[in-house]
């Protein structure tokens, strides 16, 4: 297998292309094939690919994706970060490293490729935010639903709405943009719910949610809550980083939960949204993480017992390490793909 070696020789970084390989008795040995040098910006792949064609097959996308991340890191690094009340500094280089790759890379391809990988994330997306509420249909089966229109066999019309609700909305939201309302929030609701559940609108009866340590609000007061979040999120987007926003908002969105099902959809979906918008690229909250994720979901209800709006970062950090988390994972495993 052939990959990227990193030496770092008085504070400066050197690659080399580097193989491993078992030999009889099944000692893994190495060997450098390659020396890269120090500058990422003259280290072409598909130059590599010519001359190490047998070495790099197998391993071409994983040695690609790891010198694009790496330069971009490197850029970010060499930028003058503000420092953050929320992330460390080695997280707002990886976030800002996401940044310049989607605005200069990314943003850059034909609409036919950027259509493309938004299909991609899309379908990624939508099995691991319906998973998580229960949905069974696979990958695969999703892939070939949301592609090609074939229905999986031994699934329910609920689970292939939801997907293909999952992927209209998506679509649609990506396409026109609209600003956060309490309409608009009812409006995406009620698409992602379409022929699965006829309770629209926000909800006017009280819910316990089971399982769940968490009191979401009285229904009378739901729409005011929803309020008092837009409000907040309209003053805070001018200050606070995107991604931070967005975990914000998402706990305080779930926390109030202001609709009879589909909350957590709806969240997810706004959640990236409001990404998009903002000019960051998507996330995908995996459905292995689940209960990590409600786990630090409810962790960080201990910052909003008396103030539904507060932003105390302590209780918060299990969710903001979680979300920064599955950011890293979702960025360069999707949006580097070419």
């Amino acid at each position: 297998m052939a990959y990227i070696h990193v030496k770092k020789v008085g504070g400066k970084k050197y690659y080399t292309l580097r193989v491993s390989v078992r030999d009889k008795a099944g000692r893994v040995i190495t060997k450098d094939i390659e020396n890269l040098g120090s500058d990422l910006s003259k280290i072409n792949i598909e130059n590599l690919e010519k001359k190490h064609k047998k070495e790099t097959r197998k391993s071409y996308h994983t040695i690609k994706k790891f010198l694009e991340s790496e330069y971009y890191l490197n850029k970010a690094k060499n930028k003058k970060l503000k420092k953050s009340l929320f992330f460390s500094k080695e997280q707002m280089e990886f976030i800002e490293s996401t940044k310049i790759h989607y605005d200069l890379k990314f943003l850059k391809f034909s609409n036919e490729t950027k259509k493309e990988i938004f299909d991609i994330f899309l379908i990624k997306f939508a099995v691991s935010s319906t998973s998580i509420e229960g949905n069974t249909i696979t990958l695969k089966e999703a892939t070939k639903l949301l592609r090609e229109h074939r229905a999986p066999k031994n699934r329910t019309l609920r689970e292939i709405y939801d997907l293909q609700n999952s992927k209209n909305v998506f679509f649609d939201l990506l396409g026109k943009k609209p600003e956060l309302s309490l309409n608009m929030i009812e409006e995406v609701h009620d698409a992602l719910l379409e022929r699965i559940d006829s309770r629209k609108g926000y909800r006017n009866h009280d819910i316990r949610i089971l399982g769940q340590p968490f009191k979401p609000s009285p229904a009378h007061y739901v729409k005011t809550d929803i309020k008092l979040l837009l409000d907040w999120f309209n003053k805070q987007k001018k200050t606070t980083h995107p991604l931070a926003l967005v975990i914000f908002f998402h706990h305080k969105f779930e926390n109030i939960h202001p609709f009879s099902d589909g909350n957590g959809r709806t969240g997810r979906i706004l959640l990236n949204h409001i990404l998009l918008t903002l000019g960051y690229p998507p996330l995908i909250i995996q459905k292995k993480n689940r209960d990590e994720y409600i786990e630090a979901m409810n962790e960080a209800d201990n910052a909003i017992r008396k103030n539904l709006l507060s932003t105390d970062i302590k209780p918060y950090q299990k969710l903001f390490n979680f979300i920064y988390a599955e950011y890293k994972g979702t960025y360069w495993n999707t949006f580097c793909t070419l």
